[in-house]
């Protein structure tokens, strides 16, 4: 059951952050919310039956938690310590769940900063997509210290399935990093051997058919070749292409000053970065497909 006595904030009502949102009101958490667009905080507030801040300095006095689910970790930065300034108004023992996807280093540098001024933060980025935000059954990657973690507990386990408190702050950033990178490349591969065999005469549908009873089944293989590339509905998927960019060159740059070598990464943040370029727009991410297929690879 959520405290009662703990007021949420939550900052960004986007393709994850609404559905997010909604859940935590459902719940029963009393909750005041806030989007760049006043219009969509006005609707989803009254949707929801939560109140729509005017502006950060109203949800940062009244929130004793802060959620950020935001585009990237600059924003982030922004809104708490650059023109936004929210950490200034927020009050002596608040705490900040960064759920967006930010760079780990930046991570534990911002919550250096805010434990200067008696708040306490924990980044908890996501994995499981627009559907598991609906659902309520992301699985959220946890980084900071333990009593912090366990304040966010009951919060964190309206909004995902499964919990996994992974380290220090900036861990849960750097796992979920990893885990697109992983994603990412093996999206891409199963792309260019769907071409190859689609050119030597297999059916796609049959070659994902045999994948995902095989050894070279993945995540992509088994929830979005057929579901979002083969039937053509690629913006479905629900997860933009340049943010996976972005979190796939978070890893390996992350790696780099870590002096550990990632030749295979750095080749896939080379082939994904060519495509957002070529695609141009707002592509998604299954798009990756569609560009290997028409042969620009």
């Amino acid at each position: 059951m959520p405290d009662k006595n703990e007021k949420i904030g939550f900052i960004g009502l986007g393709n994850m952050g609404n559905p997010m949102a909604r859940h935590l009101s459902s719940a029963g958490y009393e909750l005041m919310i806030f989007d760049i667009s006043s219009e969509l905080s006005s609707q989803v507030a009254k949707d929801i039956g939560s109140t729509a801040a005017k502006n950060l300095k109203e949800i940062g006095k009244f929130a004793d938690i802060i959620v950020t689910c935001l585009p990237n970790g600059k924003i982030v930065q922004d809104v708490m310590a650059g023109t936004g300034k929210l950490a200034n108004v927020m009050n002596d023992g608040s705490l900040l769940i960064d759920m967006s996807s930010s760079d780990p280093i930046e991570t534990g540098q911002l919550g250096g900063s805010l434990r200067e001024l008696g708040i306490s933060m924990i980044d908890a980025p996501v994995s499981g997509g627009v559907k598991g935000a609906h659902a309520g059954t992301l699985t959220i990657i946890v980084g900071g210290d333990a009593q912090d973690v366990e304040r966010a507990n009951s919060l964190l386990n309206v909004l995902g399935g499964k919990v996994f408190h992974v380290g220090r702050l900036g861990c849960g950033q750097a796992m979920k990093a990893l885990n697109n990178l992983c994603s990412a490349t093996g999206l891409l591969i199963v792309a260019e051997a769907l071409k190859a065999g689609e050119t030597f005469g297999l059916n796609p549908e049959m070659m994902i058919n045999v994948l995902n009873v095989s050894t070279g089944r993945n995540n992509s293989t088994e929830n979005k070749v057929k579901q979002f590339i083969l039937s053509g509905q690629y913006e479905k998927a629900g997860f933009a292409m340049d943010l996976m960019v972005k979190d796939i060159s978070t890893a390996v740059s992350f790696a780099q000053e870590l002096k550990v070598s990632m030749p295979l990464g750095s080749k896939a943040v080379d082939v994904w970065s060519n495509a957002l370029a070529s695609l141009g727009g707002k592509p998604d991410h299954t798009e990756i497909a569609r560009w290997v297929s028409d042969g620009k690879s």
